[in-house]
C-alpha cells in the first residue's frame, strides 16, 4: 500500500512526531512512503524510507494526485496549517478533489490520520 506523507511548514514537526509515534505499523513490508520534497526530507532524516517528489509549491502536490488517480497511491495523509496562507492552494484544492473523485481517503490533521492507520492495521 503507497502512502502519500505531505505537510506544510508549521505541521512537519507534528507530521515526523505522527510517524515516529506509529513506526511499527509504517515500516511494514507492505507499506511505500512516498512525499513531497521538504516533507520527504524530514521524514527520511527520522529513519523512514520514502520517495520524494518535488516539494508541493514546485508540483509535488500535483505529482500525488496523478498516482492517486493512476490508483497507486492508495491513502494521503496531509497536514495542513489552517493558520498560513499558501500560494500554491489550487494545487492543494486539486489534491483533494482528486482523492474525493477516487475515493481515496485523505487525513488533514493528526486525529483524523490516526484512525485511518488504526484501520490499516487491522486489515
Amino acid at each position: 500500500m503507497e502512502i502519500a506523507i505531505i505537510a506544510h511548514d508549521g505541521k512537519k514537526a507534528e507530521m515526523v512526531q505522527f510517524l515516529n509515534k506509529n513506526k511499527h505499523l509504517l515500516h511494514k513490508e507492505n507499506i511505500k512512503l512516498i512525499a513531497t520534497g521538504t516533507t520527504g526530507g524530514k521524514v527520511e532524516a527520522a529513519g523512514f524510507k520514502v520517495k520524494k517528489m518535488l516539494s508541493g509549491p514546485q508540483g509535488g502536490d500535483a505529482q500525488i494526485a496523478a498516482r492517486v488517480a493512476e490508483g497507486k497511491t492508495k491513502l494521503v495523509l496531509f497536514f495542513k496549517d489552517p493558520n498560513s496562507s499558501h500560494p500554491h492552494e489550487p494545487d492543494i484544492n486539486m489534491l483533494i478533489r482528486i482523492c474525493d473523485v477516487h475515493n481515496v481517503p485523505l487525513a488533514t490533521n493528526e486525529a483524523t490520520a490516526q484512525l485511518l492507520l488504526l484501520g490499516i492495521d487491522e486489515m
